[in-house]
């Protein structure tokens, strides 16, 4: 046996001496070879990288970044929820598929969710169009309204059509019902008691989120003390009833598809949370009943290790928030529901979309979401068909079955940039939070426009990274491909949904009793103790949405209003500009045309030529390239024949002085609204180059966007 043993122990003094034969780098020989490197530039300049949310990542992270940092002690499943929520991570429960469906009416929603439940998705999740969400039916609701968004339900006979055949005892339910939640629950409770389903059994959430909902429309549709009272009612009558099913949303949404940043994502998450924790505190509700019953949005974007720190981080934070208020452990535990962004999809190849919402969706999953939504890879340009649905749906399948993400917890865990990028995440949202809370909160910082102004601030900062391609989104501001077959757009025509579901509504009134359905009504305006059971009556009855919205709040104080967070893509005002191209095209037979007047031998235009080729492609120009041309006079005189409106000349800043001008002058004097551009921008020689003719200048520190509407404006593209 000893002689085994000092077999065994062999190896590891072999390795022991290994090591010593390499001895470990420091970290300042490491600092001190990588400056040597840059010959001359800054290191902090060059090598370390400034986030939107004013981080400064690290080229390498090594122990000392995450040293002394409190949740490295942390467990799954266990305050401060750092690393899951769950002791045994997705081994003890997967993440729910929980896809939206964006259909607008009862019957298109149900086919696909029937069709996607067999095959893969694992939860409902029922987003409601604007109209219901605000509490109101579609013959009183504006074009546009109506089918938007989400599905259009007006009538107990709606929710029935649209959830035929799914059996909500063993499928997650949310339905995302805006500021009609209450009224929504009372149309579920209906449907149970049709079907015979057990209240007990399920599971989700009926999210009602009136700081989401006044930051998206920029306006209540009721008074907000009265959206908290509904919402402890909701909340009182789910914690008897229903013992899984959440009553309130906190959507950080907004303010990502608004162009924030993560710090502001999880400052305004954490401030509205908290808002609501004190408005049902102050109804009477137990902090340790209200907190359990939350459940929080977040959007990944494509910075994969900030949102899977933002996702850790989220839960330290909520964690911290509920233990001020005497919230036991169960309670600091965070829902959380991920969805892909918005803001980074793109019309312009828009299958890089599918890449995009992969690596979100990793993120997503790495990062303990709870249940994940990716979006369809065409959704800025139509409803998903069955194909969008399915590569969305299979996305989190493969991240699952073939990737193995379920089998290990937190699988950032440990990172040394990960965990610092938690702690760092975590400190300055707290620090933005207490901001927010010395405004009086949430509420009245959106009516101040504080986080309305602070996303906008962030937006405009990512449109200048675009516009200056520190930041890329490939295919739209780089690496345009002009000639991608085009997907159709499907606008929705909601003139005549509005019309058809109207109809509709006006045929379900025609046909109730209307001594039940007015008896109903006079219960819900009556009732106060037991709201849920008067509001299921109504239903059954055949009250509408509306009318039950209009019962429930009889006489009730008008909205508050606030400035919406403006929601966009990163990619509009580039999609602009190659619409417009495209329009040209289809008015004239051709693109806007750019000739690249190449001078000299390859070596000598080649990489502007390249630049400015990649440049103009983005603003949907056709480029006309040569091999070079060895006089101004050849130059010159195939400009002239070609008839491009546009002229970029292609070389060196020594060849310029000389070559410029009397190029210059030779295609203005026969073609004199040809617009001349020079690739490059030679700063001692800029106001003689301007004064020979030259109009624009292209460059690395161009601004893309503004360059590319000057050049369409100039030769009429744009006008």
């Amino acid at each position: 046996m000893a002689s085994e043993m000092s077999q065994h122990d062999q190896p590891a003094n072999g390795q022991e001496r290994l090591l010593q034969d390499f001895p470990f780098t420091s970290y300042e020989e490491w600092r001190q070879a990588a400056e040597q490197m840059l010959k001359g530039a800054p290191f902090e300049k060059k090598l370390v990288t400034r986030t939107y949310e004013g981080i400064n990542v690290q080229p390498i992270y090594w122990p000392d970044h995450a040293e002394g940092l409190d949740h490295l002690n942390s467990f799954p499943g266990f305050p401060p929820y750092v690393r899951g929520a769950a002791v045994a991570g997705y081994q003890e429960r997967p993440w729910d598929v929980a896809q939206e469906l964006p259909y607008g009416t009862a019957e298109a929603w149900n086919r696909a969710a029937r069709y996607d439940l067999e095959r893969g998705q694992t939860a409902i999740n029922l987003a409601l169009d604007v109209a219901a969400r605000q509490g109101r039916d579609p013959d009183q609701a504006a074009v546009g309204d109506v089918g938007a968004c989400g599905l259009s339900l007006a009538a107990l006979a709606d929710l029935a059509t649209a959830l035929e055949g799914v059996d909500l005892n063993s499928v997650p339910i949310n339905i995302q019902a805006g500021t009609a939640a209450l009224p929504v629950v009372g149309m579920l409770v209906a449907l149970s008691q049709q079907r015979g389903m057990s209240l007990e059994a399920l599971h989700g959430a009926i999210e009602m989120d009136p700081l989401g909902a006044l930051a998206l429309d920029g306006a209540l549709p009721l008074a907000l003390e009265t959206a908290y009272d509904e919402m402890a009612r909701l909340t009182d009558w789910a914690i008897t009833n229903t013992p899984d099913l959440s009553s309130i949303a906190v959507h950080s949404d907004v303010y990502a598809d608004g162009g924030g940043n993560a710090i502001q994502e999880l400052a305004f998450a954490l401030a509205t949370g908290v808002e609501y924790l004190r408005a049902l505190q102050a109804r009477g509700l137990n902090v340790n009943a209200v907190a359990p019953r939350m459940r929080f949005t977040f959007t990944v974007s494509a910075n994969f290790f900030m949102e899977i720190a933002k996702l850790r981080a989220a839960r330290l934070l909520w964690s911290q928030a509920v233990e001020a208020f005497g919230g036991d452990a169960d309670a600091q535990r965070m829902t959380m529901h991920v969805r892909t962004a918005n803001w980074n999809k793109t019309t312009l190849d828009p299958y890089v979309n599918m890449l995009r919402a992969t690596v979100e969706a990793f993120a997503g999953v790495a990062g303990g979401s709870g249940s994940l939504h990716v979006g369809a890879f065409d959704k800025a340009l139509r409803a998903p068909d069955e194909f969008a649905r399915r590569i969305a749906r299979n996305t989190q399948l493969i991240l699952k079955q073939e990737a193995h993400l379920d089998k290990v917890i937190d699988p950032a865990g440990g990172s040394y940039y990960v965990e610092s990028l938690t702690d760092e995440l975590a400190r300055k949202a707290w620090a933005l939070f207490q901001e927010i809370e010395s405004q009086g909160g949430m509420f009245q910082a959106l009516q101040a426009g504080t986080p309305q102004q602070l996303v906008a601030g962030v937006a405009e900062q990512r449109a200048a990274g675009l516009s200056a391609r520190k930041d890329v989104l490939v295919g739209t501001n780089m690496y345009a491909h002009l000639n991608e077959p085009k997907l159709e757009s499907q606008p929705l025509d909601y003139a005549a949904v509005q019309r058809e579901r109207a109809a509709q509504v006006v045929q379900q009134r025609a046909a109730v009793d209307p001594e039940a359905h007015a008896a109903t009504l006079t219960q819900v305006r009556q009732s106060s103790e037991e709201p849920v059971a008067a509001l299921a009556a109504a239903a059954l009855a055949g009250a509408t949405l509306g009318e039950i919205v209009a019962a429930l709040r009889t006489n009730a104080a008008t909205g508050p209003t606030a400035t919406p967070v403006r929601a966009y893509r990163a990619a509009e005002p580039f999609e602009a500009l190659r619409a417009a191209a495209e329009a040209y095209r289809q008015s004239t037979g051709a693109r806007p045309q750019a000739f690249l007047v190449n001078m000299g031998p390859i070596p000598q235009h080649k990489a502007r030529a390249d630049f400015s080729a990649g440049f103009l492609q983005i603003g949907g120009f056709e480029i006309i390239s040569n091999a070079g041309f060895a006089t101004a006079d050849e130059a010159a005189r195939a400009v002239i024949e070609s008839a491009a409106p546009v002229a970029v000349i292609c070389s060196t800043d020594d060849t310029y002085p000389e070559l410029v001008p009397p190029l210059v002058q030779q295609i203005k004097a026969a073609r004199p609204n040809t617009v001349i551009v020079l690739a490059g921008y030679p700063a001692d020689q800029v106001e003689a180059h301007k004064a020979a003719g030259v109009d624009v200048f292209i460059h690395l520190r161009a601004n893309l966007y503004q360059t590319l509407d000057q050049l369409l404006r100039k030769i009429g593209v744009i006008a």
